[in-house]
């Protein structure tokens, strides 16, 4: 808990300091007048990420209350200095940390002076790459008075914000940037640094990343590269889109709910508080008051049903699903697939756990999850889908923890039929053979090179061979490795580290090599690569994927503006694909957006949906 002192306290402690400083010549006569050498909180800040008194005890540092956090783990307040330096790069403001379970008394309006020491706080720990937040710790708190006006709040604009991201890091420093001089009018990254723990607004901003966890995302830059749905949109390592700003409130829930709102929406009015920095997503405007949500009247895509020569295959993250969610949730999974995805005619689905769900017992199978989910079809007018997968060895998949995720595939028996070879288990691979002109699977359903370590505690590829009008069509259903591990856009290194990358290029190699298989069999054969790849259309995995001209990305034939799958801290960006063989040259495509942009979401990523004539 930290020490508060009142007013008339601090009178008789800083007359005792005065008198004996005014003896070694570090104060002028006069209590009321700056001393020279006085700690101010640009001192603390300085010019760069990191403090130049990190470490250091500071003592009487002065400023006005501007936030106050009562609620959380990371409990404590913002004061900013009135007077400031002048300076761009150096912050007026910082944090006070007082501590998880101890809620600060201070409020908006009093002015301080705060002892304490000066630290920088990792949010994640320095293994997850985050930039530190400067914040005074251990503090000692003097109230001097009360209901004075706020700082004024600098407006974050279109106009304020660099276009460029952010600088390269220094090669002796691992990358990173920390050690940096700020250069706020250059990079966004330095100028929102230059802002940690200041007073900020922003006015009415559009919303990019819908409300959930009671924060949500905007953008001061609408016209930086824009989706077409009201979405900023993540189209390559260097579209990093700056203008994006987490916003949070101060005010807790229990007094004020946090609004609901979906990508496309406005948040209108201003919404004014200091710049924190956090663990997910970095720079933050915790906000003393909100803007309100303004209706952008988003709608759920819907997709056209495939004509009778065109086969529809689709691929569906359905999120960790099991018997033990609630109805209304297979009933909602089930409407999308039938409202929105026209009832695809092979549907490929991720995520789907075992009978028992997190419950780590020893269950494999899947068959109650699989069954469910079908009648949730059904009883949507939908078709009564078959299904083929194969059950993973327990615990060795990834994913939840006794879940046992594995991939699915459903397929209309009206439309379709699956050429089942059997043998097919968690240890062993299918291969490719030719029969007669055609090539075809040792094992369907099997699973692609399962003892391949590119497969290690992930899923392994699901392949199935299927029958349309006569002409056989090979389906690899995936779920590659995902982005744990890897660090944010706002890393201290920059360009940050993609750790996890490096295992999704080994599956993504592995698939490849195995396409090339079945096209050396038939160069003309209908191959379809789908599900979550959990990386970027422009990605190394892509790219991967893609070698020697094996497959093509499908989703590379919509505009730019329509290239997304999922939406993560602001941007809209590509996980889920579909990716054809070169015989395949003519196709319909659609990322159905009925998740993703909205804060009620069936699952965290939106369908993918692809229509050929075999």
């Amino acid at each position: 808990m930290p020490a508060i002192t009142t007013p008339r306290h601090r009178t008789t402690a800083l007359a005792a300091l005065t008198a004996a400083a005014l003896g070694a010549g570090l104060l002028t006569a006069t209590a009321s007048t700056a001393a020279a050498g006085e700690t101010r909180i640009h001192h603390i800040q300085g010019s760069t990420r990191l403090s130049p008194l990190v470490g250091q005890q500071v003592a009487d540092v002065p400023g006005i209350v501007t936030g106050v956090r009562g609620y959380g783990s990371s409990r404590g307040f913002w004061f900013q200095d009135a007077q400031g330096d002048a300076d761009p790069a150096t912050s007026e403001g910082v944090f006070v940390f007082t501590g998880q379970g101890s809620t600060p008394t201070v409020k908006p309006g009093d002015e301080v002076r705060v002892s304490g020491t000066v630290s920088e706080f990792v949010p994640g720990g320095t293994a997850s790459g985050n930039q530190s937040l400067t914040q005074i710790s251990r503090p000692t708190v003097t109230v001097v008075s009360s209901g004075n006006a706020l700082p004024a709040p600098v407006t974050i604009s279109a106009w304020s914000v660099p276009s460029r991201y952010a600088p390269d890091g220094d090669p002796a420093a691992g990358g990173s940037i920390n050690a940096l001089p700020l250069k706020p009018r250059t990079y966004a990254l330095d100028y929102y640094e230059s802002l940690e723990g200041a007073n900020v607004r922003v006015g009415t901003s559009q919303i990019v990343g819908a409300s959930a966890f009671n924060e949500l995302w905007v953008t001061v830059k609408p016209f930086e590269n824009p989706t077409a749905r009201g979405g900023a949109l993540y189209g390559s390592y260097t579209a990093q889109n700056g203008g994006r700003l987490k916003i949070q409130s101060l005010v807790p829930v229990s007094e004020q709910p946090f609004p609901t709102a979906n990508v496309g929406d406005v948040l209108v009015g201003a919404s004014e508080g200091p710049l924190d920095f956090n663990q997910y997503g970095g720079y933050t405007l915790t906000a003393r008051t909100l803007g309100t949500v303004a209706d952008g009247g988003l709608k759920r895509d819907r997709a056209r049903p495939q004509k009778a020569n065109e086969l529809a295959v689709a691929t569906y993250n359905v999120e960790n699903l099991d018997p033990s969610d609630p109805q209304s949730t297979f009933d909602a999974l089930g409407r999308a697939v039938v409202e929105n995805l026209a009832s695809p005619d092979i549907l490929a689905l991720e995520e789907i756990q075992d009978n028992s769900g997190a419950r780590n017992d020893g269950t494999v199978a899947a068959d109650e999850t699989v069954r469910k989910f079908i009648a949730a079809v059904v009883a949507a007018g939908g078709p009564a889908y078959d299904w083929r997968s194969v059950d993973p060895q327990n615990n060795q998949d990834g994913g939840e923890p006794g879940g046992n995720i594995r991939q699915v595939f459903l397929f209309n028996p009206e439309r379709v039929s699956f050429t089942d070879r059997a043998g097919g288990d968690a240890t062993t691979p299918t291969g490719v053979v030719r029969e007669g002109r055609n090539a075809a699977l040792t094992l369907s359903p099997g699973r692609v090179a399962p003892a391949d370590t590119a497969w290690e505690r992930s899923r392994k590829p699901l392949a199935g061979e299927f029958s349309f009008r006569g002409r056989p069509v090979f389906v690899i259903a995936n779920h590659f490795a995902s982005k744990g591990g890897d660090e944010g856009l706002t890393s201290h290194r920059q360009p940050p580290n993609r750790s996890s990358e490096v295992q999704r290029h080994a599956q993504a190699r592995a698939v490849n090599t195995f396409v090339k298989e079945i096209l050396a069999a038939d160069r003309k054969a209908d191959v379809l690569v789908v599900g979550d790849i959990n990386d970027f259309e422009f990605s190394g995995t892509t790219q991967a994927l893609t070698d020697g001209g094996a497959l093509r990305a499908a989703i590379t034939a919509l505009p730019r503006a329509d290239r997304y799958s999922y939406v993560f801290q602001g941007n809209s960006q590509v996980l889920d694909q579909i990716l054809t063989s070169p015989s395949i040259t003519k196709f319909s495509y659609d990322s159905v957006h009925i998740n993703a942009e909205f804060a009620a979401q069936n699952s965290d990523h939106d369908p993918q949906l692809l229509r050929f004539k075999p």
